[in-house]
């Protein structure tokens, strides 16, 4: 009688079949966030402390603690807020202040041109995406125009709040908009709105 032991070791790779990509939308209709064009003092905006739209910012380093001290957060002040822009604008900056966050946070923006019926672009026309460590309070995105000039109409901001690593642009993150026009003038302020500011 002759037994004859085969033995076979097999070695293999594991492959991911599917690569991980961005999803293009994650939205079954329309989803309807909090507008954060109008705010009250006072009341904080999801996240936000405030939020507002500007032509730019000021860093304020020597926000906190003794005079010539500096700090590793500083305050951002808004240059010239407001939701109306001209074509020209080279960037249009949303600037806020979050409540201390005990973890590591992403911000994101994505914009889209409004069509006349209040419907907008399928894609949008930017992103911008910041990530906040968990002791920082203030932070910007930038929106910066496609081509030499912005085209004139009406836009939307959709902004974002994920943990870091996770995928920023998705529906269930979504935590507000915000909406702002560029004009080819933009009108002067009477003296109530320029108290405002």
């Amino acid at each position: 009688m002759v037994c004859v032991v085969l033995s076979c070791e097999q070695i293999g790779i594991a492959k991911d079949l599917v690569l991980p990509q961005e999803q293009a939308s994650t939205e079954m209709g329309s989803t309807q966030s909090p507008s954060f064009d109008e705010q009250e003092k006072g009341v904080p905006q999801s996240l936000f402390t405030w939020i507002k739209m500007a032509k730019g910012f000021e860093v304020e380093w020597d926000t906190f603690g003794r005079k010539g001290w500096y700090t590793q957060d500083p305050r951002l002040k808004p240059i010239e807020p407001g939701s109306i822009f001209t074509p020209e604008t080279p960037a249009i900056y949303i600037i806020f202040e979050v409540a201390p966050l005990e973890d590591p946070a992403q911000f994101a923006v994505q914009w889209y041109l409004e069509q006349p019926n209040n419907q907008q672009n399928v894609s949008p026309l930017g992103k911008d995406v910041l990530e906040v460590p968990g002791h920082e309070r203030y932070g910007y995105l930038e929106l910066k125009r496609a081509g030499e000039t912005w085209v004139v109409g009406k836009y939307l901001a959709k902004i974002y709040i994920t943990p870091l690593g996770q995928q920023p642009f998705h529906a269930v993150n979504q935590v507000g908009t915000m909406r702002f026009s560029i004009v080819d003038v933009v009108p002067a302020l009477s003296f109530d709105q320029q108290s405002i500011r």
